[in-house]
């Protein structure tokens, strides 16, 4: 009997051991893939964090070029208007230091109407062939003096004269010729004993800078 028990026991006892040694390892990896997967999550979040600070710092990267790109188109042309700046006030220097020295090439005069600082198509035909001549002779600069007669009150006249003198002055502007290149005065009321048409006018000289 008690050898009968013995077979009986022994082989449940095995098969008892035999299942805990098969179920202990499956535990094992379930207890250890929890803290893995974790760890990976973790992981693939920082990766993410990597990224999207790469991506921004791409962004930035690009904005930082583009703008040196504008700066340096800014300084270029930062550049040549002090060039042409720089050129323009040597021509106005020049101007001015020889304006004592200069010798009339020539001179004509424009007249208008009572009260009128329109040009008419004389005198347009006339500026139209000073300006021919400046745009060939590029030291050639104009003196313009402005006139009224002796009609109407002394302010009035003067503020007269200086319309006659704009006028002609945007008439050789708008034909090319650059204002450092003009010289102009408004005179008033001309005293020369001649007629009432001929006082109401604009002298135009055209002077010879000396190089």
């Amino acid at each position: 009997m008690k050898v009968l028990a013995s077979r009986v026991v022994l082989p449940a006892l095995l098969m008892l051991v035999a299942g805990c040694a098969a179920t202990t390892p499956d535990r094992a990896v379930s207890s250890g893939s929890a803290p893995d997967r974790e760890i990976d999550q973790r992981v693939a979040q920082v990766e993410g964090r990597v990224e999207e600070m790469s991506q921004r710092l791409e962004t930035v990267g690009g904005q930082v070029r583009s703008l040196e790109s504008g700066v340096a188109r800014a300084q270029d042309t930062a550049d040549v208007a002090g060039q042409k700046a720089a050129g323009v006030d040597s021509r106005l220097t020049r101007l001015w230091a020889n304006r004592f020295n200069q010798k009339a090439a020539s001179s004509l005069e424009v007249f208008f109407g009572p009260d009128s600082s329109d040009l008419n198509d004389v005198a347009q035909t006339a500026l139209a062939g000073v300006a021919r001549d400046m745009e060939e002779n590029p030291s050639l600069t104009v003196e313009l003096g402005g006139y009224t007669d002796r009609h109407g009150a002394l302010d009035y006249n003067y503020g007269l004269s200086q319309r006659r003198v704009n006028a002609v002055r945007r008439f050789l502007m708008d034909k090319g010729i650059q204002l450092g290149r003009i010289q102009s005065a408004s005179l008033g009321p001309a005293t020369e004993a001649i007629s009432d048409a001929k006082k109401r006018r604009v002298t135009i000289r055209l002077m010879v800078d000396p190089e």
